[in-house]
């Protein structure tokens, strides 16, 4: 098997950045402590910017499953490392600039960048299928 250190990182990444919009979505709609009896309530009320981030936590979420079975199936598959991590970094910085472009209501470019992201862990199982 391959070194199994940097698929681990990617995850970790992967599995993290939803919970840094989660952290900015709470720090633009002012949530106190007192909110978190019911804090998907209080981020669902939100506009702007909250709304905006909490809708990038989660869609980072919904993509996270994707991106998990892509990378651990091209590991099993002992698809190039070269390959696994190309993918899985350029997975991690376009869900990054995704975010970035959601919070600054940039639609057409997250749209795009969305689109490019997720190609990523497509490409890789396209990679495990052709293998297989």
């Amino acid at each position: 098997m391959q070194s199994i250190s940097g698929i681990i990182y990617l995850i970790l990444g992967a599995c993290l950045l939803p919970y840094a919009f989660t952290f900015i979505a709470k720090k633009a709609a002012g949530f106190k402590s007192s909110d978190n009896q019911h804090p998907r309530e209080v981020l669902a009320k939100s506009t702007g910017l909250a709304s905006r981030a909490n809708a990038v936590q989660q869609n980072s979420f919904e993509s996270l499953p994707l991106f998990i079975a892509a990378i651990l199936m091209a590991e099993y598959m002992v698809i190039q490392q070269q390959f696994i991590m190309t993918f899985g970094i350029a997975y991690l910085v376009l869900r990054v600039i995704y975010g970035v472009c959601y919070l600054a209501n940039w639609a057409t470019l997250r749209s795009i960048i969305w689109t490019l992201s997720m190609l990523c862990p497509i490409c890789l199982l396209l990679l495990v299928i052709k293998l297989s």
